[in-house]
């Protein structure tokens, strides 16, 4: 097959397609309008992020027989069009899943122990031990909201804890030893922590608002590495103010445009001053003492960028084979 690959991935990924007899095609600089005008030349696409493949898209290749995402999820895919239309679509959570729990399990345990403040207090000549006072993870109730690869992941790094782990999903009986599956009624009852590991759908679009945050029995600890238009940044942050959120831990954030991409254009380095145009709501999360913020890298380490590409190589190759060597 001839493969588009629309962004930079791990050099594994063309290599392993290459060993099997496929055609790797370098797409990195092409706008959206120049793979468009090309696209009927492709049998696959690889991509993470750069641009939507939506109906106009697939209409544009006729021969295209598969879509591979290099992360998680398949959102900026037009998924039922694509299905319609008889083609593959592959993505690796797999590739990534140990790199978002240990980031999880990362962000609660520097939240609990204030690690981000009190790191920058005695950078500044500051020694506040009293009011970086921490709180221990163990005897509390962990709930993840989402128990698929990501959730599951997350789940057994608590294992080391004595914690109770809970969990939601509307997939019914998927509890296991790490985790025990509970309805809404009980999470709101007993989480002292809130993990975020679900897609972006419908249903979870703006989940975590002012109306699911009131209907939890005490205050808890929000992470989210899953996405960030599930989470309503204003009302998190009268949420914070409030004290019915205890602190956040962000590696997604709402305003994103799409994943990786940054909220500030292409700077390098960005100062934030009043006279930038971010939401009100995000400029006071970013100064808010008890929150943690990170660039959407919880499933981007030096062994995930690896895992992702050889996980996508692995399933094309075990979907259509081996090609012409030759």
């Amino acid at each position: 097959m001839i493969i588009l690959h629309a962004d930079t991935n791990h050099p594994s990924l063309m290599k392993k397609l290459a060993e099997a007899g496929h055609h790797n095609i370098e797409g990195y600089e092409q706008s959206r309008e120049e793979t468009l005008q090309n696209q009927h030349l492709y049998d696959g696409i690889v991509i993470r992020s750069r641009y939507k493949i939506d109906r106009e898209f697939i209409d544009a290749a006729p021969n295209l027989k598969f879509i591979a995402r290099v992360g998680a999820g398949l959102e900026s895919i037009d998924v039922d069009y694509a299905r319609e239309r008889g083609i593959k679509l592959f993505s690796a959570p797999e590739g990534n899943m140990n790199a978002v729990g240990e980031h999880a399990l990362g962000m609660l345990l520097s939240l609990f122990n204030r690690l981000n403040k009190a790191d920058k207090e005695v950078r500044e000549g500051l020694w506040h031990r009293e009011e970086n006072r921490g709180v221990e993870l163990d005897g509390k109730t962990v709930g993840i909201i989402g128990y698929g690869n990501m959730g599951k992941a997350f789940a057994k790094k608590l294992r080391g804890f004595e914690v109770d782990t809970i969990f939601y999903d509307i997939k019914d009986g998927i509890g296991d030893d790490n985790a025990r599956q509970v309805d809404y009624d009980e999470f709101f009852e007993k989480a002292d922590v809130v993990s975020l590991h679900t897609p972006l759908t419908e249903d979870t679009n703006q989940m975590i608002n002012k109306e699911f945050i009131s209907k939890f029995k005490k205050p808890f600890w929000l992470i989210n590495t899953a996405r960030g238009k599930c989470v309503v940044t204003a009302d998190l942050v009268e949420a914070l103010k409030e004290e019915k959120v205890l602190g956040a831990g962000l590696d997604v954030l709402e305003y994103e445009k799409s994943s990786f991409e940054s909220l500030f254009g292409n700077k390098k380095n960005v100062s934030i001053s009043a006279a930038d145009p971010i939401p009100e709501a995000l400029r006071e999360l970013m100064f808010m003492p008890h929150t943690l913020l990170s660039p959407h890298v919880a499933g981007w380490t030096v062994e995930s960028h690896k895992g992702l590409a050889t996980v996508i190589a692995d399933k094309i190759i075990a979907e259509f084979g081996e090609g012409d060597k030759n």
